[in-house]
């Protein structure tokens, strides 16, 4: 049967005489071997197990260190590393440690640079006079004392002679219950500096009385004050004491008192008067109380402790103090809590809470 050309039987036969003449080849024109087989893998040798290791020796517990002496006589400088805690110390979690918020006070002390602001709160704290002069930026401590079985705490603020933010001066002026002003008695600028403080200072707190307290708190704040004239040792002087005193003479809660931080002169009355203006105990004062070694939770030695023998100088009272090593100066945050508490309290006394069991907070 003759097959048309261009059909599809036509292809068919014309592939297969070509495949007869030119056989499928690889690129040598050779047909291609067949592969090989892949030798088989040997077997992985298996592991040999790891030697168990030697258990440790237990470590030799540390022989504890013997406690160093607690010197209660002595003062210890805030900011400073914990100290080693004595006998008479307590822990935190006792609740008669902590203040109620009645007896909780802070001390604001200003004046003028280079006048011993900083010389009069090292003599308050720890009896000691500072040799060298750094200037203050702002510096925060407080104290703790035991006094008839009653805590109370004393915060003390030292502020900067320059302050570039006066919205914050204020701020601490409100949060002061009581004040030591202080110039030098060979600086006349530094007193004209304290009375235009104390003014400040009177109006910032009847602001305040004006905005929140003044329907709940008949009467005008009271403010407690000294001014203190400092470098009574040194001559010439010019401002003399008979001018402060007459300033102070017909204003209220507000004394004078000449002193010298150097010699150690006056200081003791100094806060003496200051503690008897607010209304505090004496005990505050510098010559009043037994000065304690902070233990290393910044309590207060409990009222069971061993007592130490006192002087005659000192009333024989049981009265104690302790620096708090290592406060932080509370937030903007907790300042503006404290002064809201001042406010809402106004009516009900000073320090009054409506939960008798609530503590001052320690920042």
């Amino acid at each position: 049967m003759a097959t048309t050309p261009g059909s599809a039987s036509s292809c068919v036969s014309w592939c297969c005489q070509v495949g007869s003449v030119f056989p499928l080849t690889g690129g040598t024109g050779s047909p291609r071997s067949p592969r090989s087989p892949r030798s088989p893998k040997s077997p992985k040798s298996p592991k040999s197990p790891k030697s168990p290791k030697s258990p440790k020796s237990p470590r030799v517990p540390r022989s504890p260190r013997s406690p160093r002496p607690s010197n209660e006589s002595e003062d210890v400088l805030s900011g400073a590393g914990p100290s080693p805690g004595s006998a008479t110390s307590c822990s935190t979690d006792d609740p008669n440690s902590k203040p109620a918020p009645k007896n909780c006070y802070r001390l604001i002390v200003a004046g003028s640079p280079r006048v011993g602001k900083s010389s009069l709160v090292a003599r308050f704290l720890n009896n000691k006079f500072p040799d060298d002069h750094k200037p203050t930026i702002e510096e925060f401590y407080r104290k703790l004392y035991r006094i008839r079985g009653e805590v109370y705490q004393m915060d003390v603020l030292d502020t900067s002679g320059h302050d570039p933010f006066p919205a914050l001066r204020r701020t601490s002026y409100l949060t002061g219950d009581l004040f030591v002003l202080v110039f030098s008695l060979d600086n006349r600028d530094s007193y004209e500096e304290v009375i235009r403080l104390r003014e400040t200072i009177l109006e910032t707190h009847m602001a305040a009385w004006h905005a929140g307290g003044a329907k709940r708190q008949p009467h005008p704040p009271r403010v407690p004050m000294v001014i203190a004239g400092n470098k009574a040792d040194i001559e010439p002087r010019a401002v003399m004491p008979a001018e402060a005193k007459a300033f102070t003479s017909n204003k209220d809660r507000c004394e004078f008192v000449e002193v010298s931080a150097a010699r150690n002169e006056n200081v003791a009355q100094l806060f003496g008067i200051l503690m008897d203006l607010a209304g505090l105990p004496l005990e505050m004062a510098p010559d009043h109380h037994r000065r304690l070694a902070p233990p290393p939770d910044g309590s207060l030695p409990s009222s069971s402790a061993k007592k130490c023998t006192l002087s005659i100088k000192r009333r024989l009272s049981d009265a104690c103090g302790v620096v708090t090593p290592n406060v932080r100066r509370p937030s903007l945050r907790t300042d503006l809590r404290i002064l809201r508490d001042k406010t809402s309290n106004a009516g009900r006394g000073v320090g009054s809470s409506k939960n008798p069991d609530n503590h001052c907070a320690v920042q």
